[in-house]
């Protein structure tokens, strides 16, 4: 069975989109620490980030780096944070945060934002992609 992010690239659940390639994808997550809060994947869907092969896994190390460049840009922060922790879904999940306090790491805390601000916010990160 396919997991929610194989059907978010698929289309078939929407997301706020960031960026896309051949390989990787970027959205925003909905239930984020903080405003910006990021997700980037893998297309091909791997549970865990080691079991990735090599070129699939710098690859998304080089897609997540920039996506962060334009997220830091975007929202006012001291510095994007980034996470792998992996146990909330099946699907290898790179976490892009923007930070100004250690909380936004805690995963305990969240921010809510209107579908509106959403779409703004991706709409600011996608502005500053190359």
């Amino acid at each position: 069975m396919a997991s929610i992010f194989t059907k978010i690239v698929n289309g078939e659940i929407p997301s706020y989109k960031i960026a896309e390639d051949e390989h990787f994808f970027a959205f925003l997550d909905i239930n984020p620490n903080a405003k910006g809060h990021t997700l980037c994947i893998p297309k091909k869907e791997v549970d865990k980030i080691f079991d990735l092969d090599e070129e699939l896994y710098a690859g998304l190390m080089s897609f997540s780096r920039k996506v962060a460049h334009a997220l830091e840009k975007s929202v006012a922060c001291k510095r994007v944070g980034v996470a792998v922790v992996g146990l909330e879904v099946p699907h290898v999940h790179v976490h892009l945060i923007p930070l100004n306090d250690m909380k936004e790491m805690t995963f305990q805390h969240k921010v809510k934002l209107s579908p509106e601000e959403f779409e703004e916010t991706a709409s600011a990160i996608r502005s500053h992609l190359k």
